[in-house]
Parts: C-alpha cells; sequence; structure tokens
C-alpha cells in the first residue's frame, strides 16, 4: 500500500550577506530556491514586536516563501528594540531594499536583458509593519516597486479597534501591543538624511495614493485583523491596487506555522505573489 506523504520540498540555498547602510551593516541571509526567476528579489522583514526574532528564527518560514514565490528572498536582521528605536529598523530595510534592487538589475542585465527587475517588500507582524513604512518611503523617492507582502500586520499604536478584544485570551493583547509600540516609536516626525519621511506606521501618513499596490494577508482571530482591513480600505480609496486575504480559524504569528489548508501561510503568501508578478 502506498505512502501518502507530502513531497519533500526542494533545497532551498542560503548565504551571509551584510548590506551597506547609514547605520552600520544590516546582516541578513539571501534565500534562493532551485530555478528562481532571473531579476526578482523579495527583501523580508520578521516579526518580534520590534525586539525579538531573526533571520534565522524565520528561515522555514522564507524558505517555504522562496520556494512558493520563486524567487530571491532577502530576510534582513534589523536592529531591534530596546537597543535601536525608530526609525533605525526602516533605515536597515530601505538600505536592504536599495542593495537588493542593484542586485535585481544585475541579475536581470545579465540573462540577456530578457527579464524586468522585480522588486518587492513585505514582512509578518511588526515586519510588516516596517515594509508598509519602506513602501511609502520609496514612493516619496520616487524609487519603483513591485509590490508590498503583507502579513498581519499591527497599524494603530493606541491598540484601539474593535478586533483587540473580540477574542478573549487572543495573542497579541491589547496592552502588549501597545507596549511593544511604546518601545519602538520615537518622538517627533524622524526623516531620513535627505528628508523624506519615515513613518512609523502608514497611518501616519496624509495620502497613500501611488505607493505599491499590496497583498494583505490575515487570520479571521488576529487581533490585528481591523487595522489590516481599515488599511486595505484606505489603500483602495487611494486607488492603490489591494488583494487582502483572510485565513478562517487562524490567528496571529500564521507566517510561522501551517494553516487550516495544510499549508504554511508563507506557502500561501508565496504562491499569491507569484501569481500577482506573473500577471503583471
Amino acid at each position: 500500500m502506498a505512502l501518502h506523504t507530502r513531497p519533500q520540498p526542494s533545497p532551498v540555498s542560503w548565504e551571509q550577506v551584510r548590506v551597506p547602510a547609514p547605520g552600520g551593516p544590516v546582516p541578513g541571509l539571501v534565500l534562493r530556491p532551485e530555478r528562481p526567476r532571473a531579476g526578482r528579489w523579495l527583501v523580508w522583514a520578521h516579526g518580534g514586536s520590534w525586539r525579538a526574532g531573526s533571520a534565522l528564527e524565520w528561515y522555514p518560514a522564507t524558505a517555504d516563501l522562496a520556494r512558493a514565490a520563486g524567487m530571491t528572498v532577502v530576510s534582513v536582521d534589523y536592529r531591534l528594540t530596546p537597543a535601536a528605536r525608530h526609525p533605525d529598523m526602516v533605515q536597515d530595510l530601505l538600505a536592504a531594499l536599495e542593495w537588493a534592487a542593484g542586485q535585481a538589475e544585475r541579475e536581470a542585465a545579465g540573462n540577456g536583458g530578457g527579464e524586468e527587475p522585480v522588486l518587492v517588500a513585505g514582512g509578518d507582524s511588526a515586519g510588516g509593519t516596517l515594509a508598509a513604512s519602506a513602501a511609502l518611503a520609496r514612493r516619496d523617492r520616487g524609487l519603483p516597486l513591485a509590490a508590498q507582502v503583507l502579513a498581519y500586520p499591527p497599524l494603530d499604536p493606541a491598540c484601539g479597534a474593535d478586533s483587540y478584544r473580540r477574542h478573549a485570551g487572543a495573542f497579541p493583547s491589547a496592552a502588549a501591543m501597545a507596549a511593544a509600540w511604546r518601545e519602538y516609536r520615537a518622538a517627533g516626525s524622524p526623516a531620513a538624511a535627505d528628508g523624506t519621511r519615515l513613518y512609523s506606521t502608514p497611518f501616519e501618513a496624509a495620502g497613500l495614493d501611488g505607493v505599491a499596490p499590496a497583498l494583505l494577508t490575515v487570520g479571521e482571530l488576529d487581533p490585528v485583523g481591523d487595522d489590516v482591513r481599515r488599511y486595505a480600505g484606505l489603500l483602495r480609496a487611494a486607488g492603490v491596487p489591494v488583494a487582502l486575504r483572510e485565513l478562517p480559524r487562524t490567528g496571529h504569528g500564521a507566517f510561522l506555522r501551517p494553516v487550516a489548508s495544510g499549508a504554511s501561510a508563507a506557502e500561501l503568501i508565496g504562491t499569491s505573489l507569484r501569481a500577482f508578478l506573473d500577471a503583471r
């Protein structure tokens, strides 16, 4: 009798990198599936409430993501609280995006010019918040970004939405999330050396028009769900293409574990991203 098991995933190669940045080199992992699409690069920021997590800890999920998306992924070890505060993390992500953009351009050119360089920013949880802020900074600098891929980002520092209290005992609690926001955010309106405003959340922006198309994912039971749905509405009102996927019976942190379908959320996100890029 044949045993029906899930096929073994194809291998993903990886290498450690140190990306030049204003605050000092930013470490990270570059992950490549067996046959990545030339010139397609995704820069990913891990979750952890801006105080925890690493590219190494997130490796299994980002490997799933790279395989499913069929593209190279740069998993960034941005600076963490309490040693650092906003906008340091956004600066680190922007530096990684600039570096990856150069890699994508050289890779596409080296493939005979048949591929267009594609750059995507993404992240899960707190990393999704950073990716959304980085997408706004790139818009304001006039720099291309094919998409922003955001998995359940917390976006409201007040944690005031009903979803934070809808499901008793759900993680993260409003109190814990609000404390993480206080530790992460700096006073004032931080800007980069070139004057570009560096938002701690896209809810601070006066307008969202012209920002990269958004692929949003959130669980049905996730306390940040209303934040994500609100952001989707604001983006649509600004004329930005949005795809919002809600995972049934799923809470926060789904990027790191299987969801109800049996696949990992990282695989679902990667498959959606591949389809989006192929359809452009």
